[in-house]
């Protein structure tokens, strides 16, 4: 039977939502152990190690990037479950120093969902595609009793211009170009715990593209690169700093929050990803009595999250000032040391 557009709560048709619904990093860790990666000269970023996104390089000048990200409804509203379900995908290859060529529909949608649904998920998606410089072409749709969407994206970088997550250096500086809370947000909303102002703030973030932030990037020398998502940010440092063979030190009272997520997070609201997550990253990260509240936005799974970058200490002022001047968000929240894992101080 087909349901009323203006009755369906996509958030109702999926178990969770957004980056919350990755696989576990720790299975995946196990997983991708047993796998040979491939060797080829062209290949330049595969899974060896794995980074935000494949990069094969296709002469002195030109790399192509290609990434792959879809889940299940983060929200109800069907144009801004598209419009963030594309903005995640996209920002794989802004974080690689890349930029969108063309992009392909990946979808599964229940048969009795509403065209009308569909049609504004399509067309949000479609939008902030363009946005982000790129063309979407196409795609494939199954049917599926959860919905799930997101995009296949091809980009372009400079084989010399790769941005990774191995290069963070002993001296650079640490910077966010999001604030976190996410999923406590979401997961709070959906509890009935917080109003309509902490999930409008949310959606808005989920919706920006890291275009811009990128772009201001470029004009540096980033040590790593990499953006935050469903493994949430000890998580992702967590990968920054084994990769890096670095210790991470982050502020706990320089970590920025979207309003109503510590709130959220003091009263007990938790995302299914938030254990996977400690069971991932936990053994490496150094709390030193951070409170509960912050180790929850720490592990919390971010969808659409922001860029977690690693720059010259020197470079970071001049940096500040370019982002203060663009009216975009900057935060610095560490350091980076000799030493291993991730330090919360």
């Amino acid at each position: 039977m087909d349901l009323e557009a203006t009755s369906v709560k996509l958030t109702d048709l999926a178990s969770c939502g957004g980056c919350a619904a990755k696989y576990s990093a720790a299975r995946l860790e196990q997983l991708l152990a047993g796998f040979v990666p491939v060797e080829a000269e062209n290949l330049l970023v595969g899974l060896a190690p794995a980074d935000d996104a494949a990069v094969y390089r296709l002469d002195d000048e030109r790399a192509l990037i290609f990434t792959l990200d879809f889940f299940p409804p983060v929200v109800d509203d069907a144009a801004d479950y598209g419009a963030i379900a594309a903005t995640n995908a996209l920002n794989d290859v802004f974080a690689m120093g890349g930029m969108p060529l063309l992009a392909l529909s990946i979808a599964a949608f229940p048969e009795e969902l509403p065209t009308e649904i569909l049609a504004r998920i399509f067309a949000a998606a479609d939008e902030q595609v363009r946005a982000s410089g790129a063309l979407l072409a196409g795609g494939h749709t199954i049917r599926d009793a959860e919905p799930k969407y997101g995009l296949a994206v091809v980009g372009t970088v400079h084989p010399e211009a790769i941005w990774h997550k191995n290069g963070a250096r002993v001296g650079d500086a640490l910077f966010l170009t999001k604030p976190l809370g996410t999923g406590l947000i979401m997961s709070g909303h959906q509890k009935g715990l917080t109003g309509s102002q902490p999930l409008e703030r949310a959606v808005q973030w989920m919706r920006t593209l890291n275009k811009d932030a990128a772009e201001l990037l470029r004009s540096r020398t980033p040590g790593a690169v990499t953006d935050v998502t469903g493994f949430g940010l000890f998580g992702h440092a967590h990968e920054v700093a084994e990769r890096s063979g670095v210790r991470l030190v982050l502020e706990w009272e320089r970590l920025p929050a979207i309003d109503g997520a510590l709130d959220l997070a003091r009263k007990d609201v938790r995302t299914s990803g938030d254990p996977r997550n400690r069971d991932f990253a936990a053994a490496h990260v150094a709390l030193d009595g951070t409170p509960e509240a912050i180790v929850a936005l720490g592990f919390d799974p971010q969808t659409a999250g922001g860029l977690l970058i690693s720059l010259p200490s020197e470079q970071g002022p001049a940096l500040e000032a370019e982002f203060e001047a663009r009216k975009l968000f900057l935060r610095r929240i560490g350091r980076v040391e000799e030493g291993f894992g991730v330090q919360v101080q």
